[in-house]
């Protein structure tokens, strides 16, 4: 018995919208991130992009347990000595909400090549609106 590669003529896309209303960040990323990389596939294949597009709404209303919302810090760096910036899930939620969810299943994806190609195929928005329904994406439930 030989072992199947994919090849990418043999990926077949499919766009999916997720509801992230009712779950917490770290599970709803997890979750996500596994679609991103294609590992719900029977035909997985580590180094090709095997995954699906997702598209998450409700971005603002993902929920946060035990004190987070106060306690969890968000660090970024500019480059130059002394130029790390800091900020807390509350005001990062109340400026950029779209970001929390980008930055946890982001990070949750391979580093380097593929891993930028897959988080290319997420969409993260606020509100309830979004601008893909052409794409006809499926209702994901976890």
């Amino acid at each position: 018995m030989k072992t199947y590669a994919a090849r990418p003529k043999d990926i077949k896309r499919d766009w999916f919208v997720v509801d992230a209303k009712t779950m917490t960040i770290g599970r709803l990323a997890s979750r996500v991130a596994t679609i991103l990389q294609g590992k719900h596939k029977t035909l997985f294949t580590p180094h090709i992009d095997m995954g699906d597009s997702v598209v998450i709404i409700n971005a603002e209303k993902v929920l946060a347990t035990g004190k987070k919302e106060k306690t969890k810090i968000y660090h970024r760096h500019s480059g130059h000595p002394g130029g790390i910036k800091s900020t807390t899930l509350e005001k990062l939620r109340g400026t950029r909400p779209e970001r929390i969810l980008q930055l946890a299943i982001k990070r949750m994806l391979p580093r380097g090549p593929l891993g930028r190609q897959m988080f290319k195929k997420l969409w993260v928005y606020a509100g309830t609106d979004h601008p893909h329904q052409a794409q006809q994406p499926k209702e994901l439930i976890f």
